[in-house]
């Protein structure tokens, strides 16, 4: 290695009073040149906003430094070896490539700060990756229209701390902010404030009898039995709380209510997943039709709180309410009447009729009757449900 250059000069000029003093190449300087030296350094001190001029002593150290050259005379550290001034300028190109990348780096982190989605996986542990199966960063917007294909897949497995993975349902809205009503407008024979009395009954409906907790533990959903619906519709009321009472086949409270047995599983977490949509219209004899369609993701465990498994259960739901017109019909005015209600109960076991879905889950054999029907995707929405009326239980695509 080079040795550093000395922080002297190579030719460091005599002291004043020492005229004629040899340079380190043994030529001695003359007395006038000497004093010209004297003379040209006093005036750069006070002229020093003048432009410099070499003096007489520059102009000859450059002049011998050349000669040297010429010579092949070069002074050690100059340019041979790893010469100090090639060794800095590198270094200074290295300080510029990295401010450079400091730059860039910054920036980055930056934006990755304000959207950490844009990295690959979850490098800084934040737990908002946009993969859908994961938590809902990215949640759908409302549904406004039937959906024209069915969702697609979704990464992952559901457990207790994320028991939407893997579903698209993921993406759906919490429970009842899922439920958005259509703005309201009069209709037939009612005015705009009667037609979003009858919204908000619908939305009110449905959390009762498929998210409120009670009812989904095996409760009786009250507010739709004595508030909602119209107790002089003949037969619903009672026809309902029969179910309730003594379910069976052609007794079965699923066709409106969402419940699973406490002695067999449990809710996992605070949340049902929803999606659907709520539309209205004009009817017979100036009534409202209210035509709702939405489904209702359920995660489940087994109810040994030690169990850690987790399974799903879909339900899909769709009703038509009615506002009767009070001078065509003899109803209970503000009250709904049922039209129609269908169903699909996706994962849970076959020709059981005890009044509570049952879930299947991979660790426990499988019970009910073997599905001998189709197999369907719960989570596509763009197909109509069937209203033939059959009941053949059939195969899931995924839950």
């Amino acid at each position: 290695m080079a040795e550093k250059p000395s922080e002297k000069s190579p030719e460091e000029p005599g002291k004043p009073g020492e005229p004629g003093k040899s340079g380190e190449s043994g030529e001695s300087i003359p007395e006038d040149v000497w004093a010209q030296f004297v003379q040209d350094s006093e005036r750069d001190i006070h002229t020093s906003d003048a432009p410099k001029e070499p003096s007489a002593r520059a102009r000859m150290v450059t002049e011998r430094l050349r000669q040297q050259e010429a010579r092949g005379e070069l002074p050690p550290g100059w340019r041979t070896g790893p010469a100090w001034q090639e060794m800095n300028g590198r270094a200074a190109r290295r300080r510029k490539v990295w401010t450079v990348i400091g730059v860039v780096l910054a920036i980055a982190l930056a934006v990755v700060a304000m959207k950490p989605s844009l990295l690959p996986g979850d490098l800084f542990g934040t737990g908002t990756d946009t993969d859908e199966g994961t938590q809902s960063a990215n949640p759908l917007p409302d549904e406004t229209a039937a959906p024209t294909n069915a969702p697609s897949a979704a990464p992952g497995t559901p457990t207790v701390d994320e028991p939407f993975a893997g579903s698209p349902a993921v993406r759906y809205a919490d429970g009842a902010a899922g439920i958005v009503l259509p703005e309201a407008k009069p209709v037939g024979a009612f005015g705009k404030d009667q037609v979003a009395k009858a919204l908000a009954q619908t939305k009110s409906l449905l959390v009762d009898t498929n998210l409120d907790r009670k009812t989904l533990l095996g409760g009786t959903p009250e507010t739709t039995l004595d508030k909602i619906l119209d107790p002089k519709q003949p037969d619903m009321i009672d026809d309902a709380k029969s179910w309730l009472r003594k379910p069976g086949k052609d007794n079965d409270p699923l066709w409106l209510f969402s419940r699973f047995d406490p002695d067999e599983v449990r809710l996992v977490g605070d949340v049902v997943k929803t999606r659907g949509r709520t539309t209205f219209k004009a009817g017979k004899d100036g009534a409202v039709v209210i035509h709702a369609d939405y489904t209702f993701v359920y995660p489940l465990a087994l109810a040994d709180p030690d169990s850690t498994e987790v399974s799903r259960t879909i339900v899909r739901r769709i009703l038509d309410l009615e506002l009767l017109n009070p001078a065509k019909y003899e109803v209970t005015p503000g009250r709904l009447s049922v039209s129609r209600y269908d169903q699909n109960l996706a994962n849970s076991a076959c020709d059981i009729y005890d009044g509570f879905l049952h879930p299947q889950f991979d660790s426990v054999e499988p019970t009910g009757a073997p599905p001998s029907g189709p197999t369907t995707d719960p989570y596509d929405r763009s197909q109509e449900l069937d209203k033939s009326g059959t009941e053949a239980c059939g195969t899931v695509s995924r839950t």
